[in-house]
């Protein structure tokens, strides 16, 4: 990835999401005629993994990724059962199904599963935005250290 976005729900088969982490989401443009929400997720996206001397070193970016016109929305999240300490939770990836309403029109099913600590985001949305904000970082984690993070970020 790069350019600085946004990209979208036509790039989906080129990202990745595995082991991205996930400091905030919220709930924002609610259309309550239609009775759905965008559903933004702050996290820290993994723009490439690469071996090094020292181990693997990640280049990381916080970003904005949007979900537009959420609707059914699941959501689990366990700190409880493995005695967590509270930390930014990670996606395992991201999984979608096509769906095809009786009017033709394409939407999805999205599937987030939680790698830590266990969980998941299940919901139907049409389509989504991702977008870079601040610089990316070479890091030897998945994520970026606090300071490096913008407050948060509006998409």
């Amino acid at each position: 990835m790069s350019d600085r976005g946004p990209r979208g729900t036509e790039d989906f088969d080129a990202m990745s999401w595995h082991d991205v982490h996930v400091h905030g989401f919220r709930l924002v443009r609610f259309d309550e005629e239609a009775g759905t929400a965008d559903l933004v997720l702050d996290i820290d996206y993994i723009l490439e993994w690469r071996n090094s001397d020292t181990g693997i070193l990640f280049t990381v970016c916080q970003a904005a990724l949007r979900f537009h016109h959420v609707f059914g929305l699941k959501f689990e999240l366990d700190y409880a059962a493995p005695t967590a300490g509270m930390c930014p939770f990670s996606m395992g990836g991201i999984a979608r199904e096509a769906l095809v309403a009786a009017n033709g029109r394409l939407s999805y099913r999205w599937h987030i599963p939680l790698n830590w600590p266990q969980g998941m985001l299940e919901f139907e949305a049409p389509s989504f935005t991702q977008t870079l904000v601040g610089e990316p970082q070479v890091r030897p984690e998945q994520f970026l250290a606090p300071e490096k993070r913008k407050g948060w970020i509006d998409a």
